[in-house]
């Protein structure tokens, strides 16, 4: 990101709040996915009370996990990304 005396352009902050809505859009998508694959059986179908609660438990254990790690490693791929050439694959021509 370029700044101009230490402060970010409006362009910028924009783009850092779509990447943010992006990240946390993205990682409730992954969340609700992964807790309807998991707890989903339990939540449908009879089965004995202990698989039905380790279901649901370790659903509920997962979907926090995987809801930070999924907006962790968007937000800092941004990060990571800022510095990339607008052509990737093309090298400087200094070079």
């Amino acid at each position: 990101m370029t700044t101009t005396g230490g402060r970010r352009t409006q362009a910028e902050r924009d783009a850092m709040t779509v990447e943010i809505g992006y990240a946390l859009a993205s990682a409730v998508f992954v969340a609700a996915v992964l807790f309807g694959a998991v707890a989903g059986p339990a939540l449908l179908f009879e089965l004995p009370r202990t698989v039905e609660t380790l279901l649901v438990r370790g659903a509920l254990v997962l979907v926090p996990v995987v809801f930070l790690a999924r907006v962790v490693t968007v937000l800092y791929g941004y990060r990571q990304g800022a510095g990339q050439p607008n052509q990737p694959g093309r090298t400087n021509p200094d070079s």
